[in-house]
């Protein structure tokens, strides 16, 4: 859900806002003048876009995460006891 609020709305409902957006997926933008001039999210959703910001920058790692999907898909994987197994741990 994202919630679009005025400067001034967000300066006298701040504490209401970083409450708001402790629910993943709930963003506040904050307009100043008729204008989008910033975005509150939880920390947390913000790493995560970072990372995937990151991710998303290295072709490489991308690659890796495709072919991963695609051996999923032709159920070319094994579940973690089957892993820890193979490995004798």
């Amino acid at each position: 859900m994202n919630k679009t609020v005025t400067a001034s709305e967000a300066r006298n409902n701040f504490f209401a806002i970083l409450k708001e957006i402790e629910v993943p997926g709930v963003s506040v933008t904050i307009t100043y003048e008729g204008h989008p001039k910033g975005v509150l999210m939880s920390s947390e959703e913000f790493d995560g876009l970072m990372e995937t910001l990151d991710i998303m920058a290295h072709p490489e790692e991308v690659a890796a995460i495709e072919e991963g999907m695609r051996e999923k898909e032709r159920g070319e994987v094994v579940t973690l006891k089957e892993f820890k197994k193979n490995l004798g741990i």
